[in-house]
C-alpha cells in the first residue's frame, strides 16, 4: 500500500447551517482559473506534439485587471479593456525549438473568451500578456526524473482533500450553476451574461438564493424588460431546486439593485470584469466546482499546474475520486473524507500519508473495512501516472 493509510471513524452530524457557493464561468476569478488551466493543457498538446512526452510547467498565476465601462439601460461602451496576466514557469525551449508561449498564451485565452462569453469582444475589450518564465532548475529536474516508464516524482509537499456525499444542496447549486452556466442545454437568454454567482444558505429546512448575474445592456431596453430578465432566473431555478426535493426556497437575484434610483447591474460585455471587479487564480470554485466552508477545502490553486507531477492538482483530484469510490463501492460506508499529503521528490503514487475518515451504515467500526478502503485508495493512486489525457481533454472538473 502506497503511504501509510489512518483510517478513522466519522460521525454524522448535519449542520444546522449549510453554506454552499459557486461562481460561474464569467466570474473574473474563474475566468482566471480557466485560462490558466487553458494554457497548461495547450502546453500539454505542445509538448506531446513536438517531443512525444509532456514537459515541465507551472502556468498558475493569473491576474485579471479590471477595466473601465459605462453601461445603462440599452447599450454601453468598454472605455478601457480589462488586461489579463498569465505568468507562471514552463520549458520554453527543447532542441533548439523555441516554445511559443506568447502565441499559446494570448490566442488560447482569446479564444477561450470567445467560446464563453458571448458579448464580449476578446479583440478590442481585453489586452492579455504572457509573462511565463524558464523554471527553475531544481524543479525542472525533478520533473525530468521520473523519465519515461517511471512513477513521477512530486514537485512539491502540499495535500489534497476530497468529501462524498455531496450533500442535497450542494447538487442543487452546482445544478443551478450549469444553467445560469449555459452548460446543460438549458437555452439562456441573450441579456444574461455569464459573470453569475449563487450563494446558498441552508438553515435547518429553510433555504435562501442569493444570485448574481450581469445583465448585458443592449439586450435591456428599459426597467421592465430588466425585472423580467430578474423574474425568469428567479423562476427557472426555483423549479431547478424543486425539481431536487427542495419546494419552498427563498430567491433574491441581484439584490444590490436600487430600483427607484435606477440602479442596476448592467454589464456591456456579461462579466463585472469590464469595470466593478478583478480576479485571481485560486479565489473561485474548488475541484468541486462549489466553495463549501463547512467541508474539508483545500486553499491550493488547482488550475494551470502541470498534470504530471504537481501534486496541488492531482491530490485534489485523487482524494475527491478516493471518497466518491468509497461510498459507491462499498455497501457499508455512509460518508468518507480523504486527506492526501505528499512530500517533494516522493513518487506520486505514494504520499506520506492517507488519511480517511468514514461512516458506516450499521455503526461497525472503520477497521472492518480496512482492506476494501485500502484497496480502492491504493488502485486511485496507482492510476494518477495514466490521467494525463484526461486532463489534457478537460475530462476532469477542476472549477
Amino acid at each position: 500500500m502506497p503511504g501509510s493509510l489512518v483510517l478513522r471513524e466519522s460521525r454524522v452530524v448535519a449542520p444546522p447551517v449549510e453554506i454552499v457557493e459557486r461562481k460561474g464561468i464569467g466570474h473574473p476569478d474563474t475566468i482566471c482559473d480557466a485560462l490558466a488551466e487553458n494554457l497548461s493543457r495547450a502546453l500539454c498538446r505542445w509538448y506531446v506534439e513536438h517531443t512525444g512526452t509532456v514537459l515541465h510547467h507551472n502556468v498558475d498565476k493569473a491576474l485579471l485587471r479590471g477595466g473601465a465601462a459605462r453601461a445603462g439601460l440599452g447599450g454601453g461602451e468598454v472605455i478601457e479593456p480589462m488586461e489579463i496576466y498569465l505568468a507562471g514557469r514552463a520549458t520554453t525551449g527543447i532542441g533548439g525549438i523555441d516554445v511559443p508561449l506568447t502565441e499559446l498564451a494570448v490566442e488560447g485565452s482569446r479564444q477561450w473568451l470567445r467560446d464563453h462569453l458571448h458579448a464580449l469582444d476578446a479583440d478590442r475589450h481585453v489586452r492579455i500578456h504572457c509573462l511565463v518564465r524558464p523554471g527553475s532548475v531544481d524543479l525542472t529536474d525533478l520533473f525530468a526524473r521520473g523519465g519515461t516508464g517511471t512513477v513521477p516524482r512530486a514537485n512539491d509537499t502540499s495535500f489534497g482533500v476530497g468529501y462524498a456525499p455531496d450533500t442535497a444542496l450542494e447538487n442543487a447549486v452546482l445544478s443551478a450553476g450549469r444553467i445560469l452556466d449555459g452548460g446543460t442545454g438549458f437555452v439562456r437568454s441573450p441579456a444574461w451574461g455569464e459573470d453569475t454567482k449563487i450563494m446558498a444558505i441552508r438553515d435547518g429546512d429553510k433555504v435562501g438564493l442569493s444570485i448574481a448575474c450581469a445583465m448585458i445592456a443592449a439586450h435591456v431596453a428599459d426597467a421592465g424588460d430588466y425585472q423580467r430578465e430578474c423574474r425568469t432566473i428567479s423562476d427557472v431555478i426555483k423549479n431547478d431546486f424543486g425539481r431536487q426535493g427542495f419546494s419552498d426556497t427563498d430567491i433574491a437575484v441581484n439584490a444590490a439593485d436600487d430600483v427607484e434610483r435606477g440602479i442596476y447591474y448592467l454589464t456591456v460585455t456579461g462579466t463585472s470584469a469590464e469595470s466593478g471587479d478583478d480576479g485571481q487564480v485560486g479565489r473561485g470554485n474548488r475541484a468541486s466546482g462549489l466553495i463549501t466552508p463547512n467541508r474539508p477545502m483545500s486553499l491550493e490553486a488547482v488550475c494551470g499546474k502541470n498534470p504530471v507531477n504537481h501534486v496541488g492538482k492531482l491530490y485534489n483530484v485523487a482524494a475527491r475520486e478516493i471518497a466518491h469510490r468509497l461510498i459507491e463501492e462499498c455497501d457499508m460506508i455512509e460518508t468518507a473524507q480523504c486527506c492526501l499529503v505528499s512530500r517533494i521528490g516522493r513518487a506520486i503514487t505514494d504520499p506520506s500519508i492517507i488519511d480517511i475518515a468514514v461512516s458506516t451504515v450499521d455503526g461497525s467500526p472503520p477497521g472492518e473495512h480496512q482492506t476494501a478502503v485500502r484497496d480502492i485508495a491504493s488502485g486511485v493512486l496507482s492510476r494518477l501516472p495514466r490521467q494525463l489525457d484526461r486532463f489534457m481533454n478537460g475530462d476532469i472538473q477542476l472549477y
